[in-house]
């Protein structure tokens, strides 16, 4: 198997032993970690490794994220999985761009760390009391070689709970157990070398065919033809600036973090739909952190569903990318981007209520 390294705090320097918040992230490279967890994987997993940057993960850009998911599919070409390292700041969205364009089916697994490696000028020299890198790089590594998460799309495992890139976000500033599935809950954990998967993606059912994979096979654009997309984030008496701005800014599509279930106010609103008229998309989500917004079928708007706004940006630049066609897109994001067992709902009509309402048309 693969580790993909990108850096982050698993791979960091801490200035002291004791230090978990003064760091450089992604300052060890992994040729220096995997020796020093050697003694637990050798019988697990031959492992190689992919040195594909190291750095914060809020530093990668989106053309890099492409660049990294043509190594990871690169990697399965002869490995049977990848664990891919990163930051943990944007590591929810690292998992959700693998999970909607990795075109295999193979294990992939993400992870990282929430305090650094150690403090020393290697890793071996001076570790970070309580550093909880080691652990999480050595179980996702078991996990990924298990198996056991064959055809499950992207999933982050850290602090021994395995999540699904679609569900997960990052819930606390410091704590080792930070990463949450909001209300769905983790999909199985590690007790020591045991691992437990009472729940699996919806996706896992068709594994068997082809309508597993994802429209955004990237071998087949450029970096240069994925688009601007922007986040507007709405709160009380928001102006229409921001996106009007945006729109100057040379934005092609814009989600907006909506309130309750996805309202923005009336500027903002007036702002939407001049936008609209010069052709720009919009994906309508919530800031809540959990919950749906519904579907919608007026003019220029896509229904981020469950999504959230970070992820429902991913997808949208993907959606502008592979297609001029917003009936498509809107496809994309109640399927291949938002996969599930069934969302059967009343179709809602964002233009026909209010800014700031949303009601199902009857």
């Amino acid at each position: 198997m693969t580790v993909v390294a990108t850096g982050g705090t698993l791979a960091g320097r801490a200035t002291t032993q004791d230090s978990y918040s003064n760091y450089r992230a992604g300052t060890y490279p992994m040729a220096e970690l995997i020796p020093e967890i050697a003694p637990a994987i050798d019988q697990m997993a031959n492992v190689d490794i992919v040195q594909f940057g190291n750095a914060g993960s809020g530093g990668y850009t989106i053309a890099q994220y492409r660049e990294l998911t043509l190594a990871v599919e690169q990697a399965l070409v002869s490995s049977d999985a990848v664990v891919v390292t990163t930051g943990t700041d944007t590591m929810e969205e690292f998992g959700y761009w693998l999970d909607v364009t990795v075109q295999s089916k193979k294990p992939v697994v993400i992870t990282g760390a929430m305090r650094p490696w150690a403090a020393g000028p290697t890793p071996d020299v001076d570790p970070v009391f309580g550093s909880d890198g080691p652990a999480n790089l050595v179980q996702s590594i078991r996990l990924a070689a298990s198996q056991q998460t064959y055809c499950f799309g992207t999933v982050l495992m850290l602090n021994d709970e395995i999540h699904a890139a679609r569900d997960v976000t990052k819930g606390n500033t410091m704590r080792t157990d930070t990463f949450e599935s909001r209300r769905v809950g983790v999909l199985g954990w590690i007790d020591g070398d045991r691992i437990s998967l009472p729940r699996g993606p919806s996706r896992v059912l068709d594994c068997q065919s082809d309508r597993w994979l994802t429209p955004f096979d990237l071998s087949e654009i450029s970096a240069s033809d994925l688009p601007k997309v922007e986040i507007f984030y709405n709160y009380q008496e928001a102006s229409g600036d921001a996106i009007r701005g945006m729109v100057t800014g040379g934005a092609t599509g814009i989600v907006t973090a909506g309130t309750g279930a996805g309202g923005i106010s009336s500027a903002a609103g007036q702002a939407r739909r001049d936008a609209i008229a010069q052709g720009v998309w919009f994906v309508s989500t919530s800031r809540t952190g959990s919950g749906t917004v519904g579907p919608t079928s007026a003019a220029g708007m896509i229904s981020g569903n469950e999504l959230l706004p970070q992820k429902a940006r991913l997808l949208l630049i993907l959606s502008r990318a592979y297609t001029d066609d917003i009936t498509v897109a809107r496809d994309w994001f109640a399927t291949a981007g938002n996969p599930g067992f069934g969302n059967a709902s009343a179709a809602v009509d964002v233009q026909s209520v209010p800014d700031g309402v949303l009601e199902p048309v009857a």
